[in-house]
């Protein structure tokens, strides 16, 4: 396995490798690595010969006063990840090496990425569809592997690449939960064993509100949401937002009656971390 550092050498060797008739497919993460990242590595194996790691912890993503500073960099444990589960190159570029003095060119999706994280974080997707752009074009990928855990982010990253015909599959690759039904994250790393147990009302509530919608689908968005919203907080948890949406459009629900694909998102805050989930759920 490779460590690239560089946008010239990355491009480089993606070429040797397209050159070859290798297909290539890049994961985009920004390190800290857990099962659910793994996960991606295996899945990309199925569509592609050649697999890139991208680690990169991208500040243009992070708003004032979010964890840009603390953000774990396991960078050696990370790579030893990447080598056992079988991928061929690992992209670590500096910020500089990403970000030029003077760089003033931004990529940004208007529509898909206004609400939710979109609406909490501002200028986050800004900061997503233009590293991932510039990836893109450093790895010169075929296709590129996403989790679901980040399901807005998916959204956005999918619309992102129609509009501007970037010659890229994105795949979605189901959300990886622990055993007790966590959603798995980097940012777990921030939990005390209590908060931990806390965030578990996340997938609690989230279960509950399906198997709601399930047996009455009469049910209003508004109730679900107040009932999720009083199991998260009397379980410590600071709510951010909960909504209920089309799973393609991300437009929101007013109701579960023939509603199709539908997509429940979930952000809330235990002790430091801000931790999202999602579940989905296939109407008539």
């Amino acid at each position: 396995m490779q460590q690239v550092k560089t946008i010239a050498q990355m491009q480089e060797l993606s070429k040797q490798w397209h050159f070859c008739g290798d297909k290539v497919a890049v994961i985009p993460t920004m390190g800290a690595l857990h099962e659910g990242h793994l996960s991606l590595i295996r899945l990309a194996k199925k569509y592609a010969q050649k697999i890139i790691v991208t680690i990169f912890v991208n500040p243009t993503q992070f708003g004032e006063g979010e964890d840009l500073d603390a953000y774990p960099r396991p960078l050696k444990e990370d790579m030893h990840l990447c080598d056992l589960e079988g991928a061929d190159a690992v992209f670590t570029p500096s910020a500089q090496e990403m970000y030029p003095q003077g760089s003033s060119t931004w990529v940004d999706e208007t529509q898909v990425g206004l609400g939710l994280c979109g609406a909490k974080r501002l200028g986050h997707f800004r900061g997503v569809t233009t590293i991932v752009t510039k990836l893109f074009l450093a790895v010169l990928p075929d296709c590129a592997i996403f989790g679901e855990k980040d399901f807005q982010q998916l959204a956005v990253i999918r619309r992102m690449v129609r509009d501007l015909n970037f010659p890229v599959e994105v795949i979605g690759a189901p959300l990886i939960r622990e055993e007790d039904g966590l959603a798995m994250s980097s940012r777990n790393r921030y939990l005390s064993n209590e908060e931990r147990s806390n965030a578990l009302s996340l997938s609690k509530s989230l279960n509950y509100a399906l198997e709601e919608i399930k047996n009455k689908p009469s049910i209003t968005p508004e109730i679900l949401k107040g009932e999720m919203h009083e199991m998260i907080e009397s379980s410590g948890g600071q709510v951010d937002y909960i909504e209920f949406l089309n799973a393609e459009s991300l437009q929101e629900l007013d109701g579960f009656m023939n509603a199709g694909e539908i997509r429940v998102l979930v952000a809330a805050k235990f002790g430091p971390a801000r931790l999202i989930d999602n579940m989905g759920l296939t109407l008539g």
